[in-house]
């Protein structure tokens, strides 16, 4: 062995782990529950955020989990496996299956995919797999998955950062500013947007101003008129009126479907500039369908005089 690589490893060595973890925790990621079942049918799993996409053609997506864990050898050897992606609501469920108990699917409503693994009611996304290949990876193992089935409900989301819970739209509304601020929802669906009619018969998206309660109610508030299910993924567009002293904050959100309390889901490609509210917001949606296309998404900061475009990723 060369001396160079003795003192790599023993540079190693000298890595402190808790250090070494809390630099690990500095990457955000979103939460999952990976779910299987043993051969007698009993449901198993557990909380992981080391979840990631690998590759479209074939399928293919994996998850890490430890050589320690008492999951592991389940999940080593069933040969099938699921990933429930959580939705933002979803944190006591994070908590359950990361902490030890004799049954974690105790209050959790859940059916078994065709695969026999355990599908989680209400999460933003899952994965339904076959085991292609488990990799040995120091004291963990990657579990690589064919995704043989999924569906996506269009939730926002539950995030982990640094050892705490997030949610991209809570951590967006805390720094908003001002005493008058108008939030509005663009709520999409597919190609679709969430539009309501004013006065004058023209277009505009849902909006409400924020009171002493913060931006989350204003939004709570936009959803349980227009669409109850639908939820904020992130800040879209920030206006500050200089003159008014208004700021006016769109919020990109999603919808698990078309069934609008109020409002109307229109085709963008439909409509004509003139048939919107005003030419910023004829603006904004024009930018948006051409993002959605591309699937990268910016927020626009800015006001009458300038603005720029902060590129954001789906």
């Amino acid at each position: 062995m060369s001396q160079q690589t003795s003192e790599q490893n023993e540079q190693i060595a000298k890595l402190n782990t808790r250090e070494l973890r809390d630099a690990f925790g500095a990457f955000m990621t979103g939460v999952t529950i990976v779910t299987t079942a043993s051969d007698d049918g009993k449901p198993l799993g557990f909380t992981a955020n080391s979840f990631s996409s690998v590759s479209l053609d074939p399928a293919l997506l994996l998850v890490s989990i430890a050589k320690t864990s008492s999951n592991y050898q389940s999940f080593a050897n069933t040969g099938h496996f699921a990933i429930n992606i959580l939705a933002e609501g979803q944190k006591d469920l994070s908590n359950t299956f990361a902490r030890p108990s004799d049954d974690r699917f105790a209050n959790v409503n859940w059916r078994l995919s065709e695969q026999r693994n355990p599908l989680i009611e209400e999460v933003s996304a899952w994965f339904d797999c076959t085991t292609h290949a488990v990799i040995d990876a120091g004291d963990h193992a990657l579990i690589v998955g064919k995704v043989e089935a999924f569906h996506s409900a269009g939730y926002a989301g539950l995030g982990y950062y640094r050892g705490g819970y997030f949610t991209p739209a809570r951590v967006s509304a805390e720094v908003i500013a001002g005493p008058k601020v108008i939030v509005s929802a663009i709520i999409a669906r597919d190609d679709k947007v969430l539009l309501v009619k004013t006065a004058e018969n023209k277009w505009a998206l849902p909006s409400q101003q924020i009171g002493k309660e913060g931006a989350d109610k204003a939004l709570a508030e936009i959803f349980a008129k227009y669409q109850p299910d639908a939820s904020a993924n992130f800040i879209y567009s920030v206006y500050n009126n200089t003159e008014t002293h208004y700021q006016y904050i769109s919020f990109l959100c999603s919808a698990p479907d078309e069934l609008a309390s109020a409002g109307e889901f229109v085709s963008l490609d439909a409509l004509d500039p003139q048939a919107f509210a005003d030419s910023a917001l004829a603006s904004m949606l024009q930018r948006y369908r051409k993002e959605s296309e591309l699937k990268s998404y910016g927020m626009y900061f800015g006001d009458h005089s300038t603005g720029t475009v902060r590129p954001l990723h789906s």
